[in-house]
């Protein structure tokens, strides 16, 4: 890990001296074998007993900032008396640098040029300056690729985090507004930010999240994910327990809700706590368009997580077991597509499945237009084939057709209704129907059971407050929603309606 209070290893360093050339040799012995490192020594024009010494690694800095701010300052400096205490008058007079931190600690000073800072040695002096002049590339903002909308903001995350927070701070122009520094891997040294609204967060969440953030170590962090499994509950469920998203109005949505984001330098992916079931449902947009249509999307996303998960193993159970639930002219419409089919139902399933996701992870990873070609040609082209050659069944192609186009519903829940969809199926190969409704308890039970952070992730299902009901299945106007959840934020107040509600 990292955690905000434990880097790891700090090495052993050797102190600072007051020797300009024995500072230079310590720095240039520390990044040893690193041709990143950039060493420029340079005296005042006016004043030869002045002598400086700049490090800083190379495509991290601001060259504009470097040279127009720090070194031009510096040889240009005239002191019209000896200074009793040049470093300071340095930090407060001569350089023009919006962030300046006096050190002799060679931690930081060594994290200080890794992250785009400039170091600044004066002869004479055993302490460092610290100089803010990071400046590397970064990836433009743009809408991200997977949380596209029809309507709404379409800014998303990028790789700087600082970028990412500005985003935030943008939306939320209120000192309640808190952003918390960690730094996580001890040899990466990824930093961090938690963020959470001081007056509407749940204080118990935000506790949890800071224990379980230190109760890990490990070396490197690359992506939100890592932490993900770490912080997580249940962490062999296929059911999510912490939320991800890539769009700044999503965290500063959830943020209001009393909720906590952790974002990462270096991923575009914020993680949000606690995270309920049904926001696996709940589309970005819901809120940006009429009700009414939100409404309606999110019912049929509610089926569609039913149908893509449930229609094979009913489909095997019915035709394997309970003919005799079916009207007869289908049993027998069905019997006649499986003639000549040699494999039993069951595997023909599984076998189409397997393929239709083989189909739709290649199609995703393919550039562009083309991976949409691959997936819908490639669907047609073996389903029909397969058909023709008597390998499967029609009806067994247009079974995996609907439980396919029904998983494109619903991408954010993609997994667990993968396992969901064979598990089921399995038991209603094996049990009929029985298997089937006993396997469908059994993830109800195990939904139920679940936690996010101490908030039990079924909590909007049975909730006794009107006022949380009005944003689960069904959105309610704006007006109308105008109290929080009471079990995410002890701050119910969120909308007031001038005149009375309406």
């Amino acid at each position: 890990m990292g955690t905000a209070g434990s880097d790891g290893s700090q090495g052993n360093y050797a102190a600072l001296t007051k020797k300009l050339t024995d500072n230079i040799e310590l720095i240039k012995t520390v990044f040893k074998n690193d041709s990143t490192l950039v060493t420029r020594s340079f005296e005042s024009q006016f004043e030869p007993n002045l002598k400086y010494c700049i490090f800083y690694s190379d495509g991290m800095v601001n060259n504009k900032i470097l040279n127009e701010d720090i070194i031009k300052p510096l040889l240009e400096y005239r002191p019209e008396k000896k200074e009793s205490d040049l470093i300071n008058a340095l930090a407060k007079q001569i350089i023009f640098s919006n962030s300046v931190e006096i050190t002799t600690e060679m931690e930081k000073i060594i994290q200080g040029i890794i992250y785009g800072d400039t170091v600044l040695f004066t002869d004479g002096y055993a302490e460092a300056l610290i100089l803010n002049t990071k400046g590397w590339s970064i990836r433009s903002t743009s809408e991200p690729e997977n949380e596209k909308v029809l309507k709404g903001p379409r800014e998303g995350f990028t790789e700087a985090l600082l970028t990412n927070l500005s985003m935030i701070r943008r939306r939320i122009r209120t000192p309640e507004l808190k952003m918390e520094y960690q730094t996580f891997g001890t040899r990466t040294k990824t930093q961090a930010c938690i963020c959470y609204m001081e007056d509407l967060v749940n204080t118990d969440v935000l506790e949890e999240l800071r224990k379980r953030l230190e109760s890990f170590t490990i070396d490197g962090v690359l992506d939100v994910n890592y932490i993900n499994e770490f912080i997580r509950d249940a962490p062999y469920s296929p059911i999510k327990t912490v939320g991800e998203t890539e769009r700044p109005d999503v965290v500063v949505a959830k943020l209001l809700e009393g909720r906590v984001a952790l974002l990462l330098d270096g991923t575009p992916v914020a993680l949000t706590v606690p995270h309920l079931f049904i926001e696996h449902f709940q589309s970005d947009e819901d809120y940006y368009i009429n009700f009414y249509f939100s409404s309606i999307g999110r019912i049929l996303r509610l089926m569609a997580f039913f149908v893509s998960t449930s229609v094979p193993a009913l489909y095997v159970a019915l035709t394997t077991f309970h003919q005799e639930m079916l009207p007869t002219s289908l049993v027998i419409s069905i019997s006649m597509a499986r003639q000549g089919v040699p494999f039993p139902t069951v595997v023909e399933a599984v076998l189409m499945l397997v393929v239709f996701e083989m189909l739709r992870e290649s199609g995703a990873r393919m550039p562009g237009m083309m991976g949409q070609a691959l997936s819908i040609v490639g669907a047609l082209v073996v389903g029909q084939a397969a058909v023709s050659a008597k390998i499967v069944s029609a009806p067994m192609i247009i079974i995996v057709g609907i439980t396919g186009i029904s998983g494109l519903m619903v991408p954010r829940i993609k997994g667990a209704s993968i396992v969901t969809r064979f598990a089921l199926l399995g038991l209603a190969s094996i049990f009929g129907f029985y298997g089937y409704m006993f396997g469908f308890l059994v993830l109800m039970m195990h939904l139920f059971s679940i936690s996010s952070f101490g908030i039990p992730i079924m909590s909007s299902v049975y909730t006794n407050g009107a006022q949380d009901r009005k944003d689960i299945a069904i959105r309610a106007p704006w007006w109308k929603m105008q109290k929080r959840p009471k079990y995410l934020s002890p701050n119910t107040t969120r909308v007031s309606v001038k005149g009375g509600s309406k």
